[in-house]
């Protein structure tokens, strides 16, 4: 069974707005700026680190392609590559903090001391 059987082609054609993007972006952007200033799990606050880059991503994204320019595409890539090395770095942080310290906890790890 095809997708056209089930919903209508006319649906199928729609084009999503602009705007509709540009909002998914801000309200994941958002969420990712609530998460990081009120949350206090260092996974939580790298999660959302991750979630904020994936909003600029998809600004990025569809600036690109509503002007039908590669620039936004070639930025987000490297937006991506950035963020899988802070991902390598931050996750082997985290585990040496976990290892030394027993908690996650950001207010329990705020000396560099023991």
């Amino acid at each position: 069974m095809s997708l056209s059987a089930i919903i209508p082609q006319e649906f199928l054609n729609q084009a999503v707005p602009l705007n509709a993007y540009l909002i998914l972006s801000a309200i994941l952007f958002t969420i990712g700026v609530a998460a990081f200033l009120f949350r206090r799990n260092i996974i939580t606050v790298f999660m959302a680190i991750e979630l904020m880059l994936n909003a600029v991503n998809l600004t990025f994204v569809t600036f690109s392609n509503q002007f039908g320019k590669v620039d936004g595409q070639i930025f987000s890539f490297f937006v991506m590559v950035v963020a899988a090395a802070e991902a390598a770095v931050g996750l082997a942080i985290i585990l040496m903090v976990f290892r030394n310290r027993a908690t996650l906890q950001i207010d329990d790890i705020d000396t560099l001391k023991n």
